[in-house]
């Protein structure tokens, strides 16, 4: 069993920085294959970034260039800094892990942009 808690959602001004933290517990042995994942209110959950099971990582065209995923693999802990945030950033922000059988997702944090 993996056990994701996500931190550090908030409200921000337009032009604003947050970094959000996912820390893994359980049977979780390399940070590869977790990501991040947002939804709007009325829209359908969507990949932000993600660190990809050979380590490389991947991005939203919406996100490229402000926001960056990275990780601590002792901690067990991947992180995503926003920069440059935008009221369309506004969601709740999963962390996700995927696992050889099952998929794993956190509670959710919320991001609010304001103008």
């Amino acid at each position: 069993q993996v056990h994701l808690v996500e931190s550090g959602g908030g409200l921000v001004q337009a032009g604003g920085s947050l970094r959000l933290s996912c820390a893994a517990s359980g049977r979780i042995f390399s940070i590869n294959a977790m990501g991040w994942y947002r939804q709007a209110p009325g829209k359908q959950r969507e990949l932000v970034a993600r660190i990809t099971p050979g380590g490389t990582t991947d991005y939203a065209d919406s996100v490229k260039g402000r926001f960056t995923i990275s990780g601590d693999n002792a901690k067990k802990t991947v992180y995503l800094q926003m920069n440059s945030l935008k009221p369309e950033d506004t969601a709740v922000y999963y962390c996700n892990k995927e696992g050889p059988l099952f998929e794993y997702w956190g509670q959710g944090t919320l991001v609010t942009v304001s103008e």
